[in-house]
């Protein structure tokens, strides 16, 4: 982990998280108290059951979020990118933080003090309520993955966790390219999909030779996302 400096008015994530309604006071108060730092691929941000003593706000990169079982089996709760916050719930509910954020690329994010955002909650209606939308897009991720987890099956849960990797990491600049632009382990996908890795690869392997995606290296490419779709009996 690198400490840099970033200014909030040049921060890309400004434009699209909490920040946007902040106030040029409040922008200013957060940009004084915040520190930010530069994480390499694989290194943790926060870990679980630690306290949190304020929140994240990604500027750049991926990361994902993961719990561990009494065994120390991880199972990956969610993705978060450019421009989400993290650590809000355990902060707002004042309890252990759930997950470890892991980067999964380089990632900038920057550490807003508990003080600071308790207090943008407490007096900035629109960011309060945008903190409510959050929490409930969250359960609503949650119910519609134990829905999926309950009724799908594993070649299902597959090719809707290929569209939804696709939505999450594909390239703005490249929206006809189909390529998933991140590079996942074959255990990570298992572990989204909820099933042993042997069994992802040779899905992978049927799904390609049926022509449904592509593999360049680790990386996949989606070529039939209708067949995707209606595998996975998604409405995406």
């Amino acid at each position: 982990m690198q400490k840099i400096y970033l200014e909030c008015q040049h921060c890309d994530a400004g434009s699209i998280s909490f920040l946007q309604f902040c106030t040029p006071e409040e922008k200013e108060k957060v940009s004084m108290s915040k520190t930010c730092s530069h994480y390499k691929k694989g290194q943790a941000m926060f870990y679980e059951d630690n306290i949190p003593l304020g929140i994240y706000c990604l500027s750049k990169g991926s990361v994902k979020l993961t719990r561990s079982n009494k065994d120390g089996k991880e199972q990956i709760i969610r993705f978060a990118r450019d421009g989400e916050f993290l650590g809000y719930r355990a902060l707002i509910a004042d309890e252990p933080l759930v997950a470890t954020a892991t980067c999964i690329e380089d990632t900038i994010s920057c550490f807003i003090p508990k003080s600071v955002f308790m207090e943008l909650v407490e007096k900035n209606p629109q960011i309060n309520k945008m903190m409510l939308k959050s929490l409930c897009h969250d359960l609503g991720i949650a119910d519609e993955k134990i829905q999926s987890l309950a009724q799908k099956s594993v070649r299902e849960r597959l090719a809707e966790t290929l569209l939804f990797l696709h939505q999450t990491f594909h390239l703005e600049e490249q929206t006809l390219d189909n390529l998933i632009a991140v590079t996942l382990p074959r255990e990570d996908i298992a572990n989204i999909v909820g099933t042993a890795t042997e069994t992802v690869i040779r899905l992978l392997s049927e799904f390609k030779n049926d022509k449904l995606i592509d593999m360049e290296g680790k990386k996949i490419r989606i070529l039939n996302r209708q067949a995707l779709e209606k595998i996975s009996h998604a409405s995406v």
